[in-house]
């Protein structure tokens, strides 16, 4: 049984929009709830804001701990002077806390495997320094998640995708990770040097 709201749902885009947009979608529901049905059936209508209620509070819960602006530029730089080998066992140690078994890969168009759940997903991260990432690492990791029937990839970055990049990612629904991401996968403390 899959509890996980599908990925463009309501639910999962308020699940990853801040809080209070949950929140003020129960509120403008119980209101209007409450103005517009007959006496008997007020307290009913005012409930139907209840799920967004939960939802905001689920939505609170996880982003708690998200790391804030400043925080998220401080990893990002902290992460930009890394050599790949110490970066690499980070993102290693932040798959693994998630839950995740980890196969390093071979170097040149993917870097580790991951699986979770029985998913696996295919990450590329090697050049992450790169100060825009091209359409061919897009196009080597998808040539290789399809030729080993792997479910879903992830590309990790600091830079921003190229124009092109950024269409073949949403086309192939390779996930990008950039600086907030990687902010919030290396949270804890990081090397200062």
């Amino acid at each position: 049984m899959n509890l996980r709201p599908a990925k463009n749902s309501l639910f999962a885009i308020l699940l990853r929009s801040p809080a209070w947009i949950s929140f003020a979608i129960a509120v403008g529901l119980g209101t209007a709830a409450a103005a517009l049905l007959p006496d008997g059936y007020r307290a009913l209508g005012a409930s139907a804001g209840l799920p967004f209620a939960v939802i905001g509070a689920m939505a609170a819960w996880r982003q708690r701990q998200l790391p804030g602006a400043a925080e998220i530029e401080r990893i990002r730089e902290t992460v930009a002077r890394m050599a790949w080998p110490a970066f690499a066992d980070l993102l290693e140690q932040a798959f693994r806390r998630e839950g995740h078994t980890v196969i390093r890969g071979d170097g040149r168009a993917w870097d580790f495997d991951i699986e979770l759940g029985g998913q696996r997903t295919r990450v590329a991260a090697r050049r992450w320094k790169s100060a825009q990432t091209g359409l061919d690492t897009l196009r080597a990791l998808q040539a290789t998640r399809e030729a080993d029937d792997v479910a879903q990839a992830r590309v990790i970055g600091l830079g921003p995708l190229s124009d092109a990049a950024r269409a073949f990612a949403s086309d192939k629904g390779i996930e990008v990770w950039q600086a907030p991401e990687i902010a919030r996968a290396l949270h804890g403390p990081l090397p200062t040097r």
